[in-house]
């Protein structure tokens, strides 16, 4: 599924892959390189707990590197039920090499540049530059998609408060 109307990127609408993920849907498995390469089914690797999933173009944007790291920084004060992870198309040694230089420990980054099975499903491939649109999901311990937010411009950064708050609430339901 392809559509266009939703992201503009240089004052030019972009092709945006993938259906929008909704709140009480079941969310969709998705597959991705972790830093040393491995496979990971996410949400089966995560099961029984909360996650927060946010879609980032690039961690070498400054609003990138500005969420990950608060997510890091939330993700110390969190329940350890509660797992942030973070997806962008960055290749593997591309994020392990970045957590080591930000000293980022709490966030699990994943790479979608394989075969963008991530963006494809939740709605975030960027086809015209095969990056991420940035997006945040909260998916609580039964797999249910209790949270979910497209920003409306890649330079935006998501309304942690809500992201949190969401988290929080599905981990004591």
């Amino acid at each position: 599924m392809e559509r266009s109307g939703l992201l503009q990127i240089a004052g030019k609408d972009v092709t945006v892959i993938g259906p929008d993920i909704e709140v009480g849907q079941k969310a969709p498995e998705f597959r991705l390189h972790a830093q040393d390469w491995s496979f990971v089914d996410v949400l089966d690797s995560t099961k029984g707990k909360v996650r927060i999933v946010a879609a980032v173009p690039s961690l070498g944007t400054s609003t990138c590197d500005m969420e990950t790291k608060r997510f890091n920084q939330e993700a110390a004060l969190l329940d350890p039920n509660i797992v942030i992870i973070t997806v962008s198309t960055d290749l593997p040694y591309t994020l392990k090499n970045w957590c080591a230089a930000a000293g980022v420990d709490k966030v699990q980054l994943l790479s979608d540049h394989y075969d963008n099975n991530f963006g494809e499903k939740y709605g975030t491939l960027v086809k015209e530059r095969r990056i991420e649109r940035r997006a945040v999901f909260v998916v609580d311990k039964n797999d249910k998609v209790v949270y979910a937010d497209y920003m409306p411009a890649l330079g935006e950064q998501p309304n942690y408060e809500e992201v949190l708050a969401a988290a929080k609430g599905a981990l004591a339901s």
